[in-house]
C-alpha cells in the first residue's frame, strides 16, 4: 500500500505543479466596472424614497448585463443603483423597473428568503479585495431582508445575521430599495482605497437575472472574481473594540412516554458574546448555549452502508465557519462541528476568526462539553492558518484535537483518550473561477495509531458555459480516524472523473440548453481490488422558463466489505465478500419555480443488490404570496429481494407549512412520517423577532409510532434572547 500512496502523492503534486502554470491575475471586471463612493454629511432616512440630495449627486451604476437565461446584452428589466456613505454606514439605493405588468413574485416575508422564488436586489461586497471572501445584502420586492457571507468566491451562507436597515417602496412600474449597512457589522482593512463590489437583480416575470459587472451564466451572480471596483474618496477608518452580548433564557417541559416518565420541567439560561477586536478580527464566546430553536433534521430514507450526513444547523458553528467546514472533502472531513455536543451538553466555548495582514487568515475554536450517561466530558479544539497566494489560491495548515477531560478508569474505557488530526491543504482557483482544485494530506494521531493513519486527496475542475469536467481522487488509510470529523469509510482508494457539455440552440425560443454528461466512480481496497464501481450516462434539457428534464442510466458493482441488509430494516443480511452488479434508469423533472405551484419529481427503476427496486421521490410547493407556502416532500421505495431477505415498501412523507404573518412574525410546521424507523415526527416553531436579531421562540416537538400513532415523547420549549450592543 505504501507504494500506492507514493504513486498517488506524485500524481497530486504533479497536478498542483501543472495548475500553477496558469496565470493568475486580478478580477476580470475590476478595471472596467468602477464606481466612486463619496461621503455625505446629510442625514439619510431609510424609507424607500430616494429624495435626499445625496442620491442626486451620487454616481450611478446602470446598464445591467444579463446573466441568465443568456449572458449577453443589456437586461430588459432595467436597474439603477446609487451608493454613498457617512462615518457609520454604507447607503445603497436601487430602482428596479418592471418591463411587464402583473404581480411581482414573492414567496414570503421571511428573512434570508430563497433567492430563486422572489424578485430581489442584492449587493455583493469584497471588502478584502481578494475575490474570495465577502458579504451579501439583499431585499425582496416585498421588503424582506437577507444577509450572508460569501466564501470560495461564490458560495453564500445566509445563516449570518447582523443589524442593518432597509425599506422598499412599490409603484406600478417599479420598486425602490434603500439600505443602510453599518461599518461596524463588516470586516475589512482600514485605509483601503478600493473594495470589490457588484449589484445583482432577479426579475422573475421576465425570467431574467442580471448584474452590473457581467458574470458568465455558469456562475452565480455573487461571483466575487467577476465583481467591479468600489472606489472610496476617503477610505473607511479602522474601528476599535466593539462588544455585543446576547443573553437567553429557556423554559422546557418534556414527557417521555416510551420510557414511562412523567413530565419534567427544566429552566436554563446562558449567553453569547461577540467581540469585534478590529475591523478584520472578531472573537465569539458562548456559555451554556441552547439550540432548542434549531429546526429538526429533515429525515432521510437510509439505504446506505455508511453513516448518513446531516448538515450543521446551529448558528454559533455556522457563522464564519468556512475556515473550519471547508477542510478536507465532502466524504473526508477532519472536523465536523456536529460531533460537538451530539449526545452531551456544551458547557462553554469560543472562536477567534479574522485576518492578520493582507494575506493571512486565522481561525481558532475551542469547545468544552459536559458528560451524560456513558458519554464522558471532552474538549474539542481546532486551529487553522491560511496563507493566500497568487490571486485566489491558498495554502492551509490545521490541527484538530479531541481530548477526554473527565477522569476515568483506563481498564473500563474502550475509546481513545485523545484523537488528533493535522494536515496541509492547497486550494487552487484562477482569477476567472473557471479552474478550481484542491489537494491535501492529513495525518491522524491516537494511542496505537497504525502506519496507514493518513488521508490524501486531490481534485481539479474546469467550468465554462459549455464544458464542465473534473477528476477527483483520494486515498483514506485503513488506520485513519478523525473522531471530531466525518469520515464515511476508510481503507480505500477512489477515483472519480466526470464530464458534461451543453449546447445552446440559437433558433429555439423555448429550449435554452441541452447536452450529455458522464461520470465514473471506482473504489479499490488496500490490495487494489475493486470494491465499488458506478458508471453513469445522462442527458439534460433546460427550458427558458428554468424547468429542467433529465435522463440517466447507471451500472453499479458492489463487493460487500461487511454484512449488510439492503433495506436497513433489521432483516437477514447479505454476507461479507458477496458481489453484486445491477443496472438502473432514472428520469427527473423540475418545474418552473416562478409559478405559484411548482414541483420536483424523480423516478428510477432497476436492480438493487440481489433484487429489484423502484423509487419515486420529489417535492411540491404552493405559494400564498407574500404570506408563505405549503409544501410536501416524499420518498417511496419498493424493494423486492428473494427469501429469506426482507422486501420492503419504505415511505417517507413530509408536509410543511411556512407562514409569515409579517416580516417579523413566522410560523413553521412540518411533519415527517418515516416507516423505516417507525417514527412520526412533528415540529412546530413560532418566532417573533421583536427587535433586531432578538427573538421569542416557542417550539413544540413530538414523536409517535407510525402504525398506531401512540406517542413516544413530546416537548415544549419557550426561548427568549436579546441582542445588546
Amino acid at each position: 500500500m505504501l507504494s500506492t500512496n507514493r504513486f498517488l502523492l506524485l500524481i497530486l503534486f504533479f497536478l498542483s505543479g501543472e495548475i500553477l502554470l496558469y496565470s493568475q491575475e486580478k478580477g476580470v471586471n475590476r478595471d472596467k466596472y468602477r464606481i466612486n463612493i463619496s461621503r455625505t454629511w446629510e442625514a439619510i432616512k431609510i424609507d424607500g424614497v430616494l429624495d435626499e440630495k445625496s442620491w442626486q449627486v451620487s454616481e450611478v451604476a446602470e446598464n445591467f448585463i444579463r446573466v441568465t437565461p443568456v449572458d449577453t446584452g443589456f437586461a430588459i428589466a432595467k436597474t439603477t443603483v446609487v451608493i454613498t456613505c457617512d462615518k457609520s454606514n454604507i447607503y445603497v439605493g436601487a430602482v428596479c423597473y418592471d418591463p411587464l405588468p402583473g404581480k411581482r413574485p414573492v414567496e414570503s416575508l421571511r428573512r434570508d428568503f430563497e433567492f430563486g422564488k422572489n424578485d430581489n436586489f442584492r449587493i455583493h461586497i469584497d471588502t478584502y479585495n481578494n475575490q474570495t471572501n465577502g458579504f451579501a445584502f439583499g431585499v425582496s420586492a416585498a421588503g424582506a431582508q437577507c444577509d450572508g457571507v460569501i466564501n470560495d468566491g461564490n458560495q453564500s451562507s445566509f445563516t449570518w445575521d447582523i443589524k442593518w436597515k432597509s425599506a422598499v417602496k412599490s409603484y406600478n412600474d417599479r420598486w425602490v430599495a434603500e439600505m443602510a449597512i453599518p461599518f461596524r457589522s463588516l470586516r475589512y482593512f482600514g485605509g483601503e482605497k478600493e473594495w470589490g463590489v457588484n449589484f445583482g437583480r432577479l426579475d422573475l416575470k421576465t425570467n431574467e437575472k442580471s448584474a452590473w459587472a457581467p458574470v458568465p451564466r455558469q456562475f452565480p451572480h455573487n461571483s466575487l472574481p467577476h465583481a467591479g471596483t468600489l472606489i472610496w474618496d476617503k477610505p473607511p477608518d479602522k474601528a476599535g473594540l466593539r462588544l455585543s452580548v446576547i443573553p437567553y433564557a429557556t423554559a422546557t417541559v418534556i414527557k417521555n412516554t416510551e420510557a414511562g416518565e412523567s413530565a419534567k420541567w427544566r429552566w436554563n439560561a446562558g449567553f453569547d458574546t461577540k467581540m469585534i477586536l478590529s475591523t478584520s478580527m472578531n472573537l465569539d464566546l458562548t456559555v451554556n448555549p441552547d439550540y432548542s430553536q434549531v429546526e429538526e433534521d429533515r429525515q432521510q430514507t437510509n439505504l446506505d452502508r455508511f453513516e448518513l450526513f446531516y448538515p450543521e444547523r446551529r448558528q454559533f458553528f455556522l457563522e464564519n465557519s468556512d475556515l473550519f467546514a471547508n477542510l478536507g472533502s465532502s466524504h473526508a472531513r477532519p472536523f465536523f462541528s456536529r460531533r460537538i455536543g451530539l449526545n452531551v451538553p456544551v458547557d462553554f466555548g469560543g472562536r477567534l476568526t479574522g485576518r492578520i495582514g493582507n494575506k493571512w487568515r486565522i481561525g481558532m475554536m475551542d469547545m468544552q462539553t459536559g458528560s451524560k450517561v456513558e458519554n464522558r466530558s471532552g474538549n474539542y479544539a481546532v486551529a487553522v492558518l491560511q496563507r493566500e497566494i497568487f490571486s485566489r489560491s491558498s495554502i492551509v495548515g490545521f490541527l484538530v484535537n479531541k481530548q477526554i477531560t473527565e477522569s476515568y478508569d483506563d481498564t473500563a474505557f474502550t475509546g481513545y483518550r485523545y484523537n488528533r488530526v493535522a494536515g496541509l491543504e492547497y486550494n487552487y482557483a484562477t482569477a476567472d473561477n473557471r479552474w478550481q482544485g484542491k489537494t491535501f494530506y492529513h495525518q491522524s494521531f491516537y494511542p496505537g495509531a497504525g502506519m496507514n493513519a493518513a488521508s490524501v486527496s486531490g481534485n481539479i475542475n474546469y467550468s465554462s458555459q459549455y464544458l464542465k469536467a473534473g477528476i477527483h481522487q483520494s486515498w483514506i488509510g485503513s488506520d485513519y480516524i478523525a473522531e471530531a470529523g466525518y469520515i464515511r469509510r476508510t481503507g480505500f482508494y477512489e477515483i472519480t472523473p466526470s464530464v458534461s457539455y451543453l449546447f445552446y440552440p440559437s433558433g429555439s425560443k423555448r429550449v435554452i440548453s441541452h447536452g450529455p454528461g458522464a461520470s465514473f466512480n471506482a473504489i479499490f481496497d488496500p490490495e487494489f481490488s475493486i470494491t465499488d464501481r458506478e458508471t453513469r450516462l445522462s442527458y439534460s434539457i433546460g427550458w427558458q422558463n428554468k424547468s429542467l428534464l433529465s435522463f440517466s442510466i447507471e451500472e453499479q458493482f458492489v463487493k460487500l466489505s461487511r454484512a449488510f441488509d439492503p433495506t436497513n430494516t433489521e432483516g437477514e443480511k447479505l454476507d461479507t465478500g458477496e458481489q453484486f452488479q445491477w443496472k438502473s434508469a432514472q428520469v427527473g423533472f423540475t418545474s418552473d419555480a416562478r409559478k405559484l405551484f411548482n414541483y420536483i419529481l424523480n423516478a428510477s427503476i432497476g436492480g438493487f443488490y440481489n433484487g429489484n427496486r423502484w423509487n419515486i421521490n420529489g417535492s411540491m410547493n404552493y405559494r400564498v404570496q407574500p404570506y408563505g407556502s405549503i409544501g410536501m416532500t416524499m420518498n417511496y421505495n419498493n424493494i423486492s429481494l428473494p427469501e429469506p431477505y426482507n422486501s420492503a415498501k419504505l415511505i417517507l412523507v413530509g408536509p410543511t407549512m411556512d407562514i409569515t404573518f409579517t416580516d417579523k412574525i413566522f410560523l413553521t410546521t412540518f411533519v415527517q412520517y418515516n416507516n423505516q424507523i417507525d417514527n412520526l415526527n412533528m415540529n412546530i416553531r413560532f418566532q417573533w423577532r421583536f427587535a433586531p436579531v432578538s427573538d421569542l421562540f416557542i417550539v413544540y416537538t413530538g414523536n409517535s409510532c407510525t402504525e398506531n400513532f401512540v406517542n413516544k415523547n413530546r416537548g415544549l420549549v419557550v426561548k427568549l434572547s436579546y441582542w445588546f450592543n
